[in-house]
């Protein structure tokens, strides 16, 4: 597997509409997409923990470099206070009963 983990910080009173907007993320059939999570911060309710997965590398860069992930990622840039930081990697462990 492989995918993303991203920090972002959510506008005040935006976390609703970001996660309206991930549900219908699910319902898109993108080709190796595995599922998302999405952490919310005990410390700070803005701060978000973004997590995407996908079967493989190839699947995930063919899904970034869209146009159509272009246009969510603007929807959702919108509802952020900046930029979102990325850090993209492989999975080396995933323990799921």
């Amino acid at each position: 597997m492989y995918g993303t983990i991203a920090r972002m910080r959510v506008k005040p009173g935006m976390a609703e509409r970001m996660m309206a907007l991930m549900e219908e993320y699910e319902d898109l059939g993108v080709p190796g997409y595995r599922g998302t999570y999405v952490y919310r911060m005990d410390g700070d309710s803005n701060e978000h923990y973004l997590v995407v997965l996908f079967d493989s590398k190839a699947d995930y860069v063919a899904n970034a470099q869209s146009p159509e992930q272009n246009e969510r990622y603007l929807e959702y840039v919108e509802l952020l206070d900046g930029e979102p930081e990325w850090h993209d990697g492989e999975v080396v462990y995933a323990l799921t009963p």
